[in-house]
């Protein structure tokens, strides 16, 4: 099919179907709002995210430590990505997508997007220390799930399977994120963060800040792991999620929307060349 004819088929005359025309526009869009966020926006957000993915986490430690099922316990986790939805909160690893799709359709900088991306990273990590902490003060019965679950990600040689395993976690979680903003249904959205969450926790793939909360939390219970060792384990995380979420999934749908980014683009190029209306003298 032409893009011709597929444009008279649809309702606009972009070169793409209506929905992922629609859907580009709304990643653009909320991409772009990201960027413009304030320090003081950044850093309330992102710790907030770390205090809502603790929610998950919370649930996941009580389902594990009931059941010793990872399944059953990923199922729970999922409310902490519902909780982070429904609250409009922030998690470093959902800002691939949306905001890197801003940049390059020029609705916002490099800065912009260092700033998103540091603020919320050092942020979550923050929130999630926090509620960690209370966790393990709350339920010292799970002190030993704690462990577990924490030697499972830092005593692993980061080798091919972690790091194939980190890089699942970023696209798993990149590709919540572009799910949900395929449809305006809140019902399908809260599926698609609970099956995230199922993916993530229940099958134990790595996600730097999701697992950092549970060596967080088995270091607060006395658990002998050190800063180095969860530093060992963090940045090679850190490192294949952002390729999982942005090689994976973000730039497919780069690809896949390159029309509509040129004419973004070419939109954007002339409203910043057409020159500001004149007030007169009086």
């Amino acid at each position: 099919m032409t893009d011709d004819r597929r444009r008279e088929l649809g309702d606009s005359d972009a070169p793409v179907e209506d929905e992922i025309h629609e859907s580009f526009h709304a990643v653009v869009e909320e991409g772009a709002e990201r960027l413009q966020r304030t320090w003081r926006v950044v850093l309330t957000t992102g710790f907030a995210g770390g205090l809502e993915i603790g929610i998950g986490v919370m649930g996941y430690l009580a389902v594990l430590h009931e059941t010793g099922n990872h399944l059953l316990a990923g199922l729970a986790f999922g409310i902490g990505l519902v909780a982070l939805y429904l609250a409009h909160s922030e998690l470093f690893t959902e800002n691939f997508l949306l905001p890197i799709t801003a940049l390059i359709a020029r609705e916002g900088t490099v800065g912009q997007l260092a700033r998103l991306w540091i603020g919320t990273l050092v942020s979550n990590l923050a929130g999630g220390w926090v509620f960690m902490w209370l966790v393990v003060q709350a339920f010292p019965q799970w002190h030993d799930d704690l462990e577990e679950s924490a030697r499972y990600y830092v005593d692993m040689p980061f080798g091919l399977q972690a790091a194939a395993l980190a890089v699942l976690g970023g696209s798993t979680i990149t590709l919540v994120t572009r799910m949900q903003q395929g449809t305006d249904s809140d019902p399908a959205k809260i599926i698609a963060a609970m099956i995230g969450g199922f993916l993530l926790s229940g099958l134990q793939l790595f996600h730097s800040i999701l697992d950092s909360l549970l060596v967080f939390g088995a270091v607060q219970s006395g658990v002998p792991i050190t800063l180095g060792q969860w530093l060992g384990w963090f940045g090679p995380t850190l490192v294949c999620n952002v390729l999982g979420g942005v090689v994976l999934v973000t730039a497919l749908r780069l690809v896949r929307t390159a029309d509509l980014l040129q004419r973004r683009r070419r939109s954007s190029n002339t409203e910043s060349t057409q020159p500001s209306p004149q007030r007169d003298g009086r």
